[in-house]
């Protein structure tokens, strides 16, 4: 299994900023907020990008999904180390609840120095970094893992040269 990082913890702390050509929305409780035209939804390092996006908000107004479109609809973010996670899909579905994104429709998830996952659907729970993915028909969910870069071995001197021989201390005779 790839082995995902954990999305950036204080990204969840930051303010959610959405910006798109037109919204729609309904001011009540348990409303609904569409977005269209060049969406893009920004959460500390996260940024998604898509043609529409659909925002389901609670009884106190608060978002607890996001579904985004697009072709394909784009989601990044770093992780704690910095590390870059991209994925692109026809659909991305966002359980900011549960923090479980589900990809679908020509999915892909790639992580920086760890590798990538290609299939019909990709579900990644960003707090436990779980990851399943499954392909209809005779579609196959594909895999790379990158190998661990190796250790830099430390650096060994070089070898000592020999010395040059000591200069002769023997002094000239004189004949008698």
């Amino acid at each position: 299994m790839l082995q995902p990082a954990l999305a950036r913890k204080d990204d969840r702390q930051q303010p959610a900023h959405i910006a798109s050509k037109s919204f729609d929305a309904t001011q009540a409780a348990n409303g609904v907020i569409h977005y269209k035209g060049s969406v893009l939804l920004t959460q500390g390092t996260l940024k998604s990008t898509g043609a529409l996006a659909t925002a389901y908000l609670d009884a106190d107004n608060s978002v607890t999904r996001v579904v985004i479109t697009g072709t394909p609809a784009h989601i990044e973010q770093l992780d704690d180390s910095g590390n870059l996670m991209q994925g692109d899909a026809a659909t991305i579905d966002y359980d900011n609840v549960k923090q479980v994104a589900v990809l679908t429709g020509n999915a892909s998830v790639k992580q920086k120095g760890r590798g990538d996952a290609h299939g019909d659907k990709l579900t990644y729970n960003t707090q436990t970094s779980q990851m399943t993915g499954e392909s209809n028909g005779d579609g196959m969910v594909h895999m790379t893992f990158l190998p661990k870069p190796k250790p830099a071995e430390p650096a060994t001197p070089a070898p000592a040269k020999p010395s040059a021989p000591a200069p002769s201390s023997t002094s000239a005779q004189e004949k008698p």
